[in-house]
């Protein structure tokens, strides 16, 4: 329809026909607040590379948590730093885990008003600091899936909504997905990262998760960032 029948500027006229008309908005319920859990600290302890956050204890984690819901945050994704690592990242699936402990804790006092998001990956609890178990010094992709499938178990069972593989490895939203429905978490869902880069932008995450490889790294099993086509594969 031209001008003069049309006038966009209609309503662009106040705030509210603005709001109304709005294609796109942001809300603290979009939001999602990562939070680092640090199961040897007996004290929060600020992060060097992510200003404004912290390592929390669990409870401090909660307290955190109490906030994010009173301002309205959709959900809290929780990262576990455990106070000892091994090979296999162990940690990762121990009922008495940072993340685990967190969960049962928030899910207690909160029950549910507030989503709870569990990443569910290795490198953290690794002593090598890859996401997955090592088979001749490279990431053993089908024994990981086995072992991110009983970390995805355990974070259902302290509580959590929701299970975020972020390892990268072939075929984990199915091995999860299988793994819950057999243990009975059916309503658990699974938040993929379907297409993780292997890139220097981590660098800050990195330090705050305590996780950077011992040795080589992560391009074996992240993404080329310049493979456009590549990611949309990975995200079908």
């Amino acid at each position: 329809m031209p001008f003069p029948l049309e006038r966009p500027r209609r309503l662009r006229r106040t705030p509210a026909l603005r709001r109304l008309v709005s294609e796109t908005s942001l809300a603290p319920s979009d939001l999602i607040l990562p939070l680092f859990v640090n199961e040897s600290l007996p004290a929060p302890r600020p992060i060097t590379s992510l200003p404004g956050h912290r390592h929390e204890t669990v409870e401090s984690a909660c307290d955190v948590i109490e906030s994010a819901v009173h301002a309205g945050c959709g959900a809290v994704l929780l990262f576990g730093l455990p106070a000892e690592k091994d090979a296999e990242g162990s940690g990762a699936w121990s009922d008495d885990g940072a993340v685990q402990q967190t969960l049962r804790a928030a899910r207690a006092r909160f029950g549910g008003s507030v989503v709870l998001i569990a990443d569910c990956c290795l490198c953290e609890y690794t002593d090598h600091g890859h996401c997955g178990v090592l088979s001749d010094g490279a990431v053993d992709n089908d024994a990981t899936l086995e072992l991110y499938a009983r970390t995805a178990v355990s974070q259902a069972a302290a509580g959590a909504d929701v299970v975020a593989p972020s390892g990268m490895m072939d075929g984990q939203v199915g091995a999860i997905r299988e793994a819950l429905d057999a243990a009975g978490f059916d309503d658990v869902a699974i938040l993929g990262y379907s297409a993780k880069f292997a890139s220097v932008m981590y660098g800050p995450f990195r330090e705050a998760a305590e996780c950077a490889p011992q040795e080589g790294d992560r391009s074996a099993y992240q993404m080329d960032a310049a493979n456009q086509r590549e990611a949309v594969r990975e995200a079908l």
